[in-house]
């Protein structure tokens, strides 16, 4: 396989329009790497330049040390599975799967080797004398994935594979992919806009917005230590909340204040919040940080009307709101609530994430650079 670095690359388009801004991305040689963001945020595009379908207008691409700027896109030896599949309707699975092979004239007994390989690693072999009209969504894939497996690449890249398929199905179709991943040692960039996706199957994510890259990292460590808001938002299901807080002293101690509760922060991020004492911070907690009390606890009590409830089996989703804020917190199933019904929630301050509402910038970082 191969090690895959994108330098300072940018894709402009007519009228100056920057769909990537200066991406800067080292995929290390049989690594899972998914680019994930919201439609629009220049993931796609970022693919796309990898694969040579698009031109590079700044920058440089290097697969295994060679610049591959000005490399066609068949001399790259990458292959691209996408989202509609691109099967020929009117060859069955074997030939779909050996088309790639016969024009690049490999030998019949290898093309026979490699499909059946590749049908075998796929589940698929009972289908090789099959039209893709004959197939469910998820052999579709399958197909289309055997087709890039069988001509050998040094990279493998995904564009949103997965998002045609019904939910049930996209769940089994990741955990295939990240099998196939550890059984074929395979570099792989993978494209989503779908963070579940990102979190589960990636070993290295890179969060993307408007075209730049905002954070690049483990999934763990973008759940825990995210840059910004953006990403503290985008990261994770469901998302992390977010409340505007004032920071005051009040009786010698830093205070945030939300207007109808107030918090006192937690020892190791004292020194950080204590200067924004006069000013207002957002300040973010997940739903699984929120602690319910079935009475009022004694200090860092948060007070909310129950909203919408979400019983979901394992846990419940509760929506929270504030005159100020909604939120929603995770909670275990044997607690009975009622709309209406106001809920005492404390949070795991040791959890939460502070972020300048001028920049939305964390200002943990610093403390987050010495991993703690």
């Amino acid at each position: 396989m191969a090690k895959v670095e994108l330098k300072g690359m940018s894709k402009v388009y007519e009228g100056n329009v920057r769909a990537v801004d200066n991406a800067n991305i080292v995929v290390e040689d049989k690594e899972f790497v998914v680019l994930v963001g919201p439609s629009g945020c220049g993931k796609s595009t970022t693919l796309r330049m990898v694969a040579g379908l698009e031109d590079i207008t700044e920058g440089e691409l290097y697969i295994d040390g060679e610049l591959m700027n000005d490399v066609p896109p068949k001399d790259r030896n990458i292959a691209m599975v996408f989202q509609n599949y691109a099967l020929y309707p009117h060859m069955t699975v074997y030939e779909n799967m050996a088309f790639g092979l016969r024009i690049k004239k490999v030998e019949k007994s290898e093309i026979d080797r490699r499909v059946h390989e590749a049908a075998r690693i796929l589940d698929i072999e009972k289908f090789l004398d099959r039209k893709p009209k004959a197939l469910s969504g998820g052999q579709r894939q399958r197909v289309a994935v055997g087709r890039a497996i069988v001509r050998n690449p040094k990279v493998f890249l995904f564009d949103e594979p997965l998002s045609n398929l019904d939910a049930k199905l996209r769940v089994q179709m990741r955990a295939e992919l990240s099998d196939l991943h550890i059984r074929l040692n395979a570099t792989i960039i993978y494209v989503t806009h779908d963070q579940v996706e990102a979190m589960t199957m990636a070993n290295k994510i890179v969060v993307m917005k408007d075209g730049k890259i905002q954070q690049i990292g483990s999934p763990l460590f973008l759940y825990n230590h995210p840059v910004n808001k953006f990403v503290a938002g985008f990261i994770g299901s469901p998302p992390m909340n977010f409340m505007n807080v004032k920071v005051i002293e009040e009786g010698g101690n830093v205070i945030m204040d939300e207007g109808s509760f107030k918090i006192k922060p937690h020892a190791d991020h004292l020194p950080f919040i204590k200067k924004f004492i006069g000013k207002e911070l957002t300040f973010g907690i997940r739903p699984e940080d929120l602690h319910y009390t079935e009475k009022p606890a004694a200090e860092n009590n948060m007070p909310m009307k129950v909203t919408v409830i979400e019983p979901l089996g394992a846990d419940i989703h509760l929506w929270l709101s504030t005159p100020s804020h909604a939120l929603v917190a995770r909670t275990e199933p044997q607690y009975e609530f009622k709309v209406g019904d106001i809920a005492n929630f404390t949070p795991r301050l040791e959890k939460a994430r502070y972020f300048d509402k001028e920049t939305e910038l964390s200002i943990l970082a610093e403390m987050e650079v010495d991993g703690k």
